[in-house]
């Protein structure tokens, strides 16, 4: 058996960036962090892609209802250059249009607790693990 190594997703925000991997078969997708975005936060996510021995990342891409990059499609740019630059590792960028709203749809059908629901974290981890799951079924 080959060593498979996992897919790290990421949800980018402004100031929370959600954070998924998936399981070393790459079938599911599961939040396990969010990190400030701050001036550390490539170095976080390099210790992240060497704990969990992660060989690709699966960015998402905010993208219009018409499918174009938006105003935020930039900032997400210059985020995946510095990863790429620093890792050397694929980076995918992947749709998550609706990813926050389907977090919240998915928390409210698991019965989550309001206060909960409203921990901007928990919406940020589920978006991750969203997108990450979004791209393992499309391949």
């Amino acid at each position: 058996m080959s060593n498979l190594k996992r897919i790290l997703g990421i949800d980018y925000g402004s100031k929370r960036i959600g954070i998924a991997v998936s399981d070393p078969l790459r079938i599911i997708a599961q939040g396990i962090s969010v990190v400030a975005n701050s001036s550390t936060v490539v170095n976080d996510i390099i210790k992240l892609v060497h704990e969990y021995d992660v060989e690709m990342i699966v960015v998402g891409m905010p993208l219009n209802l018409k499918g174009e990059k938006g105003i935020k499609a930039d900032e997400v740019e210059k985020f995946i250059s510095q990863v790429e630059k620093e890792l050397q590792i694929d980076v995918i960028r992947f749709d998550e249009r609706l990813t926050s709203k389907m977090a919240h749809q998915t928390l409210r059908d698991m019965e989550v607790k309001k206060r909960k629901r409203q921990d901007k974290g928990t919406i940020d981890k589920m978006a991750a693990a969203l997108i990450l799951q979004g791209y393992l079924d499309s391949q």
